[in-house]
């Protein structure tokens, strides 16, 4: 993903010293290029300090700030000393950038406030930058402490969450997904609002399993992009017993969705995966929309395209592979502990690795691999159903998501939160792995109390607070975050 871009607006006040900015500017960008973040910010030669106070210098920021409009992610106002409040807001406004806010505080230094010559008070300043903002309308967001110094871990971890939510708004504002098939007849519980998901700035486009069925038909077995897929394919995870034919469908198939998704501009899509897919097509797709996820472009099965905005949008925060997971069974007694589970599609690097099995976490036999799909074997035939990616989730701490459309009050829910996947004993076939989340069986209430699907995306970070504040206060879904406390 491409390099964050932060306008910046350092607050200045008169009658506080204009030393502090200066000081203050510079330390602030030191801090975003060793956090790989692109600054965009007024210098000492276009106003004093490079600061914004007066009528002039907020024109001047204004002018700055649209001539990168479309590159902007999000905006830092920090505050080396009080700074004006009116200074700030206008900027904001008038440069029309709608985009998150991030304000930030110096603390000041015990030792040097017996005069004003160091004396920043940037503290009050910022309940006065809030203040203004708030009555002006402009959404921001605040740093963990009240004040904080920039070199501090504390900022550095503020830092990272915002461009977090900077780029989940920025990417799901004008996310365009692919449909690929329809929805399987026995999944009312995939059904969505395509409305409403443009409303949101998010477009669905769609195609049918038949155009894509025929385009892979009409690939020569001898086309020279064929063989790259292939090789792809078999160099990505280990294909033994998997029978030759399956895997040239798998990558016949696999050519027509990435040039269709490429033609189309598409960040994430889903598939209907079964069984129209197995009796028709005779394969599974789920290695190739594993791989999809894996390169960090989400696909989602049985056509759940709400499913597969979770995905992006834990993606996006992460810059990770994200998954789609069934919540999927009780684990022994334990009542915050649970089986997830898909047959399955899910991206490689969240699968036990070498590192998990020479450890002795993880068994051999648990490493991601190419199998059938055993759910259906029976039904389609097993020499239909190669495809599936099988083996167990690492352990690690995990971020949930699931976004839903509920079409009858026009509005899009989620909800979000934290677990982990632990090392407990499970033997199971397809993409498994045992989890702990704390309140666990408060939040199955609540997914059922509120008729929330099956499904839910996860990825291996711990990104629950900036998706929640990206998608509550930015975005302006209906965001519940469940957390371990009971009051949450």
């Amino acid at each position: 993903m491409n390099q964050p871009v932060l306008g910046v607006i350092v607050g200045n006040r008169g009658f506080f010293p204009d030393h502090l900015c200066e000081s203050g500017r510079q330390a602030i960008l030191k801090v975003l290029d060793q956090e790989g973040i692109t600054a965009v910010a007024l210098t000492p030669e276009d106003t004093k300090a490079g600061s914004v106070e007066t009528l002039a210098d907020t024109q001047k920021c204004v002018d700055l700030f649209k001539k990168h409009h479309g590159q902007i992610d999000g905006v830092l106002v920090t505050l080396p000393n009080f700074g004006d409040e009116r200074a700030v807001a206008n900027t904001l406004r008038w440069a029309g950038l709608d985009v998150p806010v991030l304000v930030h505080a110096f603390p000041d230094d015990v030792g040097q406030m017996a005069t004003y010559a160091d004396r920043r008070d940037a503290f009050c300043g910022k309940m006065s930058v809030c203040n203004n903002l708030h009555q002006y309308g402009i959404r921001y967001s605040l740093t963990s402490l009240h004040t904080a110094d920039p070199e501090s871990e504390s900022f550095r971890a503020d830092l990272r969450r915002f461009v977090s939510i900077c780029r989940v708004v920025r990417g799901l504002k004008k996310a365009r997904v692919g449909a690929i098939g329809a929805r399987p007849a026995a999944f009312n519980t995939v059904r969505f609002s395509e409305k409403l998901l443009e409303r949101a700035g998010i477009s669905v486009e769609t195609i049918d399993l038949s155009e894509v069925f025929g385009l892979a038909r009409g690939i020569s077995d001898g086309e020279t992009k064929l063989k790259a897929k292939l090789e792809q394919i078999t160099g990505y995870i280990p294909v033994k017993g998997v029978p030759n034919d399956a895997l040239v469908k798998m990558a016949k198939l696999g050519l027509v969705i990435d040039g269709w998704m490429a033609e189309n501009n598409l960040v994430a899509s889903a598939l209907q995966c079964w069984t129209a897919m197995e009796e028709f097509y005779g394969v599974q797709p789920c290695t190739l929309m594993s791989i999809m996820s894996n390169n960090l472009m989400p696909s989602a099965c049985e056509t759940d395209i709400a499913g597969v905005v979770g995905m992006y949008a834990l993606t996006l925060a992460s810059q990770k592979p994200s998954a789609l997971i069934d919540w999927n069974n009780n684990y022994a007694d334990d009542p915050d502990k649970g089986v997830i589970f898909h047959c399955s599609n899910l991206p490689k690097d969240i699968f036990v690795g070498e590192d998990e099995i020479h450890a002795g976490v993880a068994g051999p036999d648990e490493a991601a691999t190419m199998s059938y799909q055993a759910i259906i074997a029976d039904t389609v035939g097993k020499e239909n159903t190669f495809g599936t990616v099988v083996g167990r989730l690492r352990a690690e701490p995990f971020t949930f998501c699931r976004v839903s459309t509920d079409d009858f009050n026009g509005r899009i829910l989620v909800y979000v939160g934290e677990g982990e996947l632990t090392n407990d004993p499970l033997r199971t076939f397809g993409g498994y792995g045992v989890v702990r989340v704390p309140g666990f069986q408060r939040l199955l209430g609540y997914i059922c109390e509120h008729g929330f699907e099956h499904h839910a995306a996860i990825s291996l970070s711990q990104t629950a607070s900036a998706v929640n504040e990206a998608l509550s206060k930015y975005l302006g879904w209906d965001v519940h975050w469940h957390r371990s406390e009971v009051s949450a």
